[in-house]
């Protein structure tokens, strides 16, 4: 996962509460780290987005492959 793909994956499935969680949530998966906190370490997307997936309950069937981009049509 991209960090653009982390971005669209927050926004589909948090909408306008995503920034704040970005910024605000501490994530005890990722050493009591704000997921911004975390990207700016350097920790791969994938594993933050399943940090903040399971502290919101998301359902696993929303947390694999969001925020990849729709295939273009030939």
């Amino acid at each position: 996962m991209r960090r653009s793909e982390f971005a669209r994956a927050v926004d589909a499935e948090f909408g306008g509460r995503g920034a704040a969680l970005i910024a605000d949530l501490v994530l005890a998966p990722l050493d009591d780290r704000t997921a911004a906190q975390a990207l700016a370490d350097g920790l791969e997307p994938r594993e933050i987005w399943l940090a903040l997936c399971a502290e919101m309950d998301v359902p696993e069937s929303r947390r694999h492959g969001v925020g990849l981009l729709e295939p273009r049509k030939r």
